[in-house]
């Protein structure tokens, strides 16, 4: 247990629209940044690490879709430099989606008929994206070859074993383990305390990697300007978003564990991640049917979602997938949940 005795205090001001409970408490629920949180009464209580610093968050909206204001406090075990709070109230503004734009994307949707309807109901939700490159590839991992219900017990056992608990407003919060702490286990130890099977190679495997410091290369980046952007960042998932993003994804796959679907789930600038459950959901969608064979009619759904949005392709799937159940019903079919 680590108690945060510091904070600061300071307010948001999103881009809008932006519907606060929809941001960060999705519908769907997914969690901001650590199952372990607390969402009551408009105010979300979490914890992350910001620039290597275990931080306790408290978010509450200050203001209307329209008008957008979120109050923040970041709570620390001990006081940051002014550089450092700033660097991490930057990462913060980034993993909220505070400056990102609907506008473009909205106008496609209203054109489509799947997505007319998810904007309608989801309207100012915007994405997030973790402050760790480590906690979302475990995340992905996790996600690999189970049920929905199995991922989510192997993820609360590995972040309840191995994750620091963070005590601060009144609210204890469990964030997900960093790389150095995995990478000291041993594989049985891993499997069996947290029952993630031969997951348990692959997270160690990804720790070591990522616990060195050196993913990704700087090197690895094609433009000066790319990698002055990436020296200045902290946490790989920084690095990655300051890349082109087809080279974001190529060296993402290059980590353990992390294949295709993966790599689109992880990727900053985002992908179409078609697996066996959502070949389901988007070949209803796209051609009225659920496939014969899933695993065989992936690649078909995924090249029919990136034609149909490009750019926009990771927004379509996130915004269809937190809306499932009112999509079923306005377009008439019988989407699958999970």
């Amino acid at each position: 247990m680590t108690k945060l005795l510091h904070s600061i205090r300071y307010q948001l001001e999103p881009e809008p629209p932006y519907d606060f409970a929809l941001t960060v408490h999705k519908p769907a629920g997914w969690s901001l940044f650590t199952p372990y949180e607390r969402f009551e009464a408009g105010t979300l209580w979490t914890a992350t690490h910001l620039r290597g610093v275990l931080t306790g968050i408290r978010l509450a909206s200050a203001g209307t879709t329209s008008r957008p204001r979120i109050a923040v406090r970041l709570f620390f075990a001990q006081r940051p430099s002014r550089g450092d709070a700033e660097a991490m109230k930057q990462q913060l503004r980034a993993a909220l989606g505070i400056d990102d734009s609907l506008a473009e994307f909205y106008e496609l949707a209203r054109k489509d008929r799947i997505l007319s309807h998810a904007i309608r109901h989801l309207r100012g939700m915007h994405d997030t994206s973790p402050t760790t490159l480590f906690s979302e590839a475990c995340l992905a991992i996790l996600l690999q070859m189970a049920p929905l219900a199995r991922s989510n017990a192997m993820m609360s056992a590995f972040i309840a074993c191995y994750g620091p608990t963070a005590e601060f407003d009144g609210k204890k919060i469990r964030a997900w383990p960093t790389a150095a702490r995995i990478a000291r286990l041993r594989p049985r130890e891993l499997a069996t305390s947290c029952k993630v099977g031969y997951r348990a190679k692959l997270l160690i495997a990804l720790a070591k990697r990522l616990a060195d410091g050196t993913f990704p290369s700087i090197e690895s980046s094609g433009s000066a300007r790319a990698r002055s952007n990436a020296k200045r960042c902290g946490d790989p998932i920084e690095q990655l978003r300051a890349m082109p993003p087809a080279e974001a994804r190529q060296l993402l796959m290059q980590l353990p564990g992390i294949g295709d679907y993966s790599a689109d789930i992880i990727n900053p600038h985002g992908g179409f991640p078609i697996d066996a459950w959502s070949v389901e959901v988007f070949s209803q969608l796209f051609y009225g049917k659920v496939p014969a064979r899933n695993r065989d009619s992936i690649e078909k759904v995924k090249r029919e979602g990136l034609r149909r949005w490009g750019r926009w392709a990771w927004l379509a799937f996130f915004y269809v997938v937190q809306d499932l159940r009112r999509l079923s019903e306005a377009l008439g079919v019988e989407l699958r949940l999970e």
